[in-house]
C-alpha cells in the first residue's frame, strides 16, 4: 500500500511541472527569430490573430513546442523501464546505444531507400524501431550470462561500446552520401529537433498514447523487476518474458522518439533520477512525474537553445547534453 502522503505529494509535484510546462510553453510560443507578443499568443490561438501571427504559432512554434515534449515524455519514460529491468541507475537509450541503433537504421533507410515524401514521417519511426531493437536485442545477448542472469554493470558497459562502434559507423554511412543528406544526418547526430510540423505529431502521438498505459499497467511487475532475481522468481514473475515485452516497450519509446528529434542522451537518465528524489522508488509513484519532468525539460532546452544566440540556434541535443554528461560522471563515481 502507498502511503497518503506520498499520493499527496506526487499530485503537488505533477501540478507544478504541469504550470512549469505550460510557462515554458508560452515562453517558447512567443520567443523566436519571428516575435509574437505574449499579450497576442491567446487572441491567436483563439483565431483571432494577423495572418502572420497565425503562422508562426500555428505552423512553426506550436507543432515544434508539441513534439518536443512528446519526445522527452518518450526518452523519459524508455529510461524509467530501462532503469527498472536493468536494476542500474545509469540505464539510457541514449548512453546505452539504443539511441544510437535507431540512428543507424534512419541513416540506412535516409541514404540507401528511395523516399517517399508521404510515407517517410511514418516510416521513420518504424525504421527507428528496427535499428534499435536490434541494437537492444546484441547488447542484451552480451549482457546476459547463464549463471548470474542480467549483468547490470555489463550491460552499460557493453552498451556504451555499441554506442561508440554505431557512432564509428555512422560516420562510415555519411563520408560518401551527398552533402545535402550528410547536413541532415550531422543535424540528427547533435539532437537538432528537425521534425518540426504536423504530420511529425501524429506519427509519434499514438506510440505514446498505447505505451504510456501499458507502462503504467506494467508498473508492478517492474517494481517486482527491481528487487533481486530470487525474489522476482519467488514471487511468480515470469522474468526474461516481462524483461523481453518491457524492453520492446523501452526501444519503441526511444526510437519514436529519436526518430523525429535526432540523438539525444541524458533526458533518460535524468528524469527518473529527478523523479525518484522527489516521491520515491515506487513505479506507480515516479513514472508520471518522470515523463512530465523529461517533456519539461527537453521542451526547456530546445527554448533556450533556439533563442541563446542571435544568429543561429544550439541543437536541443547539446543544450541537455550539459546538463545530463557531468551527472553521469558523479553518478558514475558515485556508483
Amino acid at each position: 500500500m502507498i502511503a497518503p502522503y506520498l499520493i499527496r505529494r506526487q499530485r503537488i509535484i505533477i501540478f507544478v511541472l504541469c504550470a512549469l510546462i505550460m510557462a515554458t510553453f508560452i515562453i517558447g510560443l512567443g520567443m523566436g527569430a519571428s516575435s509574437v507578443t505574449f499579450d497576442r499568443i491567446i487572441p491567436t490561438l483563439l483565431g483571432n490573430g494577423t495572418f502572420k501571427e497565425e503562422f508562426v504559432l500555428f505552423s512553426i512554434r506550436l507543432p515544434r513546442i508539441l513534439i518536443t515534449v512528446l519526445a522527452g515524455m518518450a526518452l523519459a519514460l524508455s529510461g524509467s523501464i530501462l532503469q527498472s529491468i536493468t536494476r542500474n541507475d545509469l540505464a539510457d537509450p541514449g548512453i546505452i546505444g539504443i539511441n544510437a541503433g535507431a540512428g543507424v537504421g534512419v541513416a540506412i533507410f535516409f541514404l540507401f531507400f528511395p523516399v517517399d515524401v508521404g510515407t517517410f514521417v511514418y516510416a521513420l519511426p518504424a525504421v527507428a524501431f528496427l535499428g534499435a531493437l536490434l541494437t537492444a536485442g546484441l547488447i542484451y545477448a552480451f549482457s546476459y550470462s547463464k549463471k548470474e542472469g542480467l549483468q547490470p554493470v555489463r550491460l552499460v558497459l557493453v552498451g556504451i561500446g555499441f554506442s561508440m562502434a554505431l557512432s564509428g559507423v555512422m560516420i562510415v554511412l555519411i563520408s560518401s552520401a551527398e552533402r545535402t543528406k550528410v547536413d541532415f544526418i550531422a543535424k540528427w547526430l547533435a539532437g537538432n529537433i528537425w521534425g518540426t510540423d504536423w504530420p511529425f505529431v501524429w506519427a509519434i502521438l499514438p506510440w505514446l498514447a498505447l505505451l504510456i498505459p501499458f507502462t503504467l499497467f506494467k508498473a508492478n511487475k517492474l517494481n517486482l523487476l527491481n528487487l533481486s532475481e530470487p525474489v522476482a522468481i519467488g514471487v511468480g514473475v515470469s522474468l526474461e518474458k516481462e524483461r523481453i515485452v518491457l524492453l520492446l516497450t523501452a526501444v519503441a519509446l526511444a526510437a519514436s522518439a529519436v526518430s523525429v528529434t535526432g540523438g539525444i542522451a541524458f533526458i533518460g537518465l535524468l528524469s527518473p533520477h529527478i523523479a525518484k528524489a522527489l516521491v520515491g522508488p515506487r513505479n506507480q509513484l515516479f513514472i508520471p512525474v518522470a515523463i512530465l519532468t523529461g517533456g519539461w525539460l527537453l521542451l526547456l532546452a530546445d527554448t533556450i537553445g533556439r533563442n541563446v544566440l542571435s544568429s543561429s540556434s544550439i541543437p536541443a541535443g547539446i543544450i541537455v547534453s550539459l546538463i545530463g554528461a557531468p551527472y553521469f560522471i558523479y553518478l558514475l563515481f558515485k556508483k
